[in-house]
């Protein structure tokens, strides 16, 4: 298996963060948490930068949402203002998602629900938006394959069209982590905060209006020691 620069495919992703847990032993909790704080240390980067201090997150239901969901709590530790939305029923949390929310809810902070069959999501991004100075992109991951529901083409057309700072977590939604090409849809992210390793379409100029720029953040383990790992 060929690893040139760190940079990850889909698969390559998946067995990553399979290697981490199950063999390492780090639990998905954990990669969640220091995936979480990473990115929000750049986004308080950013909101400095701005001059701003409030910040829309919107989740999905995965562990893309739930990286989200870290990033909110680190920034209402910095006293900065967030509204959190999470799109979709929130039984098909994932374990981890689910723990974070109830994280959230427990330190008083009102989590929005999202209803995909409800009214047109933009009016809704719209009001819970408000004036934020940051809209951060947690709805989709590097595991999507096939493209977009209709339901979530037109979520992130309703988010583009907020035509805010958009910083996506880990992968712009709905972008393919292979070919850095919309799979029907897919935010555009003025940043990018990947985890691990560079994804190998974003290496394509295909995905530059997609990802903006693009910054790798530690999740607590190297890629490289998994890439030792499989040369033994």
């Amino acid at each position: 298996m060929e690893l040139a620069s760190s940079v990850f495919t889909r698969q390559q992703a998946r067995d990553f963060d399979r290697w981490a847990m199950q063999v390492i032993g780090i639990p998905g909790i954990v990669l969640m948490e220091n995936a979480g704080r990473s990115a929000a240390a750049f986004a308080t980067e950013k909101l400095d930068q701005l001059g701003g201090n409030k910040v829309f997150v919107i989740c999905g239901t995965g562990n893309n949402g739930g990286d989200g969901l870290v990033i909110a709590r680190h920034l209402i530790n910095q006293a900065r203002s967030v509204c959190v939305a999470i799109y979709g029923d929130p039984a098909r949390l994932t374990d981890d998602t689910r723990l974070n929310m109830q994280v959230l809810q427990r330190l008083g902070q009102k989590i929005h629900i999202i209803d995909p069959v409800g009214p047109d999501p933009l009016q809704i991004l719209s009001r819970l938006a408000g004036d934020s100075t940051i809209l951060i992109d947690a709805i989709l991951g590097t595991g999507l394959a096939g493209q977009v529901r209709p339901d979530i083409a037109r979520l992130i057309h309703a988010v583009n069209a907020l035509d805010r700072p958009t910083l996506a977590v880990d992968i712009p939604s709905g972008l393919d982590c292979d070919t850095g090409l919309p799979l029907g849809a897919a935010i555009k992210a003025r940043w990018t905060v990947t985890f691990a390793a560079n994804k190998k379409g974003f290496l394509s100029p295909n995905a530059r209006p997609y990802t903006g720029q693009v910054v790798v953040a530690d999740i607590g383990i190297s890629p490289m020691a998994w890439l030792e790992g499989t040369r033994q």
